[in-house]
């Protein structure tokens, strides 16, 4: 995707494919896994390890640094103690918070 910035390539860690996948199998979350194991099912992915997608996706920032794009808002402040920045959705307008 090209934008003002210069180009932005979304990838997916597996272990969040994993996680998703898992989720779509609980009532109450199946429909929200379903949908974004559908929107991601193109992008590119990568390999990352940790316990859960949490944990993975906090190490490769705290190693790589990086963007990453949630709703999380727990793991959104996590990933910015760590230097990471954030792209999220307010108010149906994407947000980047560093």
């Amino acid at each position: 995707m090209e934008v003002d910035i210069g180009k932005i390539e979304f990838i997916v860690p597996k272990i969040v494919i994993d996680e998703l996948n898992h989720l779509s199998k609980d009532d109450e979350k199946n429909q929200i896994a379903l949908e974004t194991l559908e929107f991601i099912k193109n992008f590119k992915t990568n390999s990352i390890s940790g316990k859960t997608a949490d944990i993975g996706i906090l190490g490769f920032i705290q190693k790589n640094g990086g963007i990453v794009a949630t709703m999380d808002k727990n793991l959104k402040s996590q990933i910015k103690e760590l230097g990471g920045s954030v792209l999220s959705m307010h108010n149906d307008k994407i947000v980047l918070e560093n």
